[in-house]
């Protein structure tokens, strides 16, 4: 999926938008059992509560694709004759309405997802007629290319909340209001099947972690028999131990800078592009980067082994993953600069008497805790 697909969908996910008839629920609590498993009607909620029930599920399409939004493909095999697969298509084709199904659904995710505290599992279906869309990209309500029925889950740990003053308004005065129960924004959910080209595809769905660092890969495996991949924190922190021990001696400030740079205007120029494809960029690609910012063959040819150990040879990442586009940061054991990703020019490295020293260009607007400062000249 694209964004483009993934924000169409997103727009769903209003009162007034879907074709939701009622949203199933199971709340768990700390101990791993079952408080209750609930069906209540969409169309008879009042609107706050149905808003709120639908914003919970509309986070599951929120983030970055392939960095909070991540693909899962089944293989052929799966889709032809799998427990996982046909359980989906269950709870899809009984429109949500089998308890039974719905139970084994939610039986898989509790004997599988590692959190603390309890927490809330809300399933939605959905029938979206799609709009045909012209060459020029201009919607056509009135005629119909797709019926793309969907699922949406969301698992949203539940806290508990603290008594609170809360005005009456038929006494005019403040009373403590039990805190109750809170369902907090969703750790992870999934959408299934993919909206690919904006028509159905059975052989992906599209999972949720909001956590980069965490993508609960036993959840994933439990609903979809399948790895996910490296999560997105984790593809960072590998590419950055890969290019410091693979550049050796040659990985200065210079050469960090100049990778940085590359990708940060590959995402750049991506933006401009206005393409809703995501960026991704290969084993190759990255290669070209090192050669281009000066790095020798031999110190290229280990980054490429390293990689290939560590990611796989034919496997794509985005850059968005590897570098952080919004700001440059320099750390020593007591000191963290960071600079405007447009003026990491303003810093250098030097060597004075002996001393190694990063120097950072401060012409004007100098602050120390708020408070404007002069540096006399010499």
């Amino acid at each position: 999926m694209n964004e483009r697909e993934v924000s169409e969908l997103r727009r769903r996910l209003r009162p007034e938008k879907n074709n939701i008839t009622h949203i199933c629920g199971c709340f768990v609590n700390e101990k791993r059992e079952v408080v209750s498993l609930f069906s209540q009607s969409l169309t008879m909620m009042p609107q706050e509560e149905a808003e709120a029930y639908l914003s919970l599920l509309k986070r599951t399409l929120s983030g970055g694709l392939g960095k909070n939004l991540i693909d899962i493909s089944f293989t052929t095999r799966q889709v032809a004759d799998s427990d996982e697969h046909r359980l989906l298509m269950a709870l899809r084709d009984s429109e949500l309405r089998d308890r039974e199904v719905v139970q084994t659904f939610c039986r898989k995710i509790m004997d599988s997802l590692t959190t603390e505290g309890g927490y809330l599992i809300l399933l939605a279906r959905d029938v979206y007629d799609v709009p045909h869309r012209s060459d020029d990209g201009e919607r056509q309500d009135d005629q119909s290319d797709e019926v793309f029925t969907y699922l949406v889950c969301a698992i949203c740990p539940v806290k508990a909340a603290k008594p609170t003053l809360s005005y009456s308004m038929d006494e005019n005065v403040f009373h403590t209001r039990e805190g109750g129960w809170v369902a907090a924004a969703p750790e992870a959910g999934f959408l299934f099947p993919a909206f690919d080209q904006r028509a159905t595809n059975l052989y992906n769905a599209l999972y949720y972690s909001r956590d980069t660092a965490d993508s609960h890969p036993e959840l994933v495996d439990a609903l979809f028999r399948t790895q996910p991949p490296m999560p997105a924190a984790v593809q960072k922190e590998t590419f950055q131990t890969i290019l410091g021990d693979t550049l050796a001696e040659e990985c200065s400030y210079e050469a960090v800078q100049s990778v940085h740079d590359n990708l940060r205007g590959r995402i750049e120029a991506h933006k401009e592009s206005r393409s809703p494809d995501p960026l991704t960029v290969s084993r190759e690609d990255l290669r070209d980067v090192l050669r281009d910012s000066g790095v020798s063959e031999d110190h290229v040819s280990f980054f490429e082994q390293r990689y290939e150990a560590a990611f796989g040879a034919d496997t794509d990442l985005s850059p968005k993953n590897l570098v952080d586009d919004r700001q440059f940061e320099i750390k020593t054991p007591d000191v963290t600069i960071k600079v405007n990703p447009d003026r990491s020019d303003l810093i250098e490295t030097r060597v004075i008497n002996g001393t190694r020293y990063i120097l950072i260009c401060a012409d004007e607007g100098v602050e120390v805790n708020g408070v404007p400062i002069r540096i006399d000249r010499a």
